[in-house]
């Protein structure tokens, strides 16, 4: 059972929910999965699988040990996860799984020691924002937000039924918004599904119309 249900993950590829490590050699690479995982949709690392798809299988007891240093040590708060050990014709893989957190935003360190927030968006982790943050605590925020339909998310909303997406710095640059009020008023949107964040650039995170599928 242990090698069907194994090559059958594999077989997915890396996803969403899913990455391959062929090794761990440094914990706080392995947190920012955790937290990636931890802070979108929860998923699953699986030890021991190159990036190809081969089963190269874990090298030694010590990277479980790593595994719970990026959840302890370099992990903020410290992200819960279970790990499932599969012998795979002799070759030991592991599979970490990881919930959706409940404790959001989780943060990783750099190597320069500096603890950021990452997202996992498709096959890859990407740094969250300030906006991404501001939404993430005013959902907790049970008080509800304060908002005004003013000049500015008038423009905005019109800008978007004429184009897909904008972006933070061009929101800042055609309405003459300072960053923090840029912030507030795209978390604020965001919180009431007027908006959404778009991953699909590679350089930076987009806003647009949110769609709400007919029923």
């Amino acid at each position: 059972m242990s090698k069907s249900y194994i090559q059958q993950l594999i077989r997915e590829g890396e996803h969403q929910k899913q990455d391959f490590k062929f090794a761990v050699n440094d914990a706080r690479k392995i947190a920012r999965s955790l937290v990636a995982f931890a802070n979108t949709d929860g998923g699953k690392l699986l030890i021991g699988v190159k990036d190809n798809g081969v089963i190269a299988g874990v090298r030694s007891e010590e990277e479980i040990h790593m595994i719970e240093a990026a959840s302890q040590l370099y992990s903020k708060p410290n992200v819960p996860y279970n790990v499932t050990e599969w012998n795979i014709g002799g070759k030991m893989v592991l599979e970490v799984d990881v919930e959706p957190g409940d404790q959001k935003p989780y943060y990783a360190p750099t190597e320069e020691r500096k603890w950021l927030v990452y997202l996992r968006v498709k096959d890859q982790n990407r740094l969250a924002n300030k906006v991404i943050l501001k939404v993430w605590q005013k959902k907790r925020d049970k008080s509800g937000i304060y908002f005004t339909y003013s000049k500015n998310e008038k423009f905005l909303l019109n800008y978007l039924e004429e184009h897909p997406a904008i972006s933070f710095s061009k929101l800042c640059r055609l309405t003459k918004m300072r960053r923090f009020e840029a912030e507030e008023l795209l978390a604020n949107l965001i919180v009431l599904n007027v908006l959404e964040p778009d991953f699909s650039s590679t350089k930076t995170i987009m806003y647009k119309l949110k769609v709400i599928p007919k029923e």
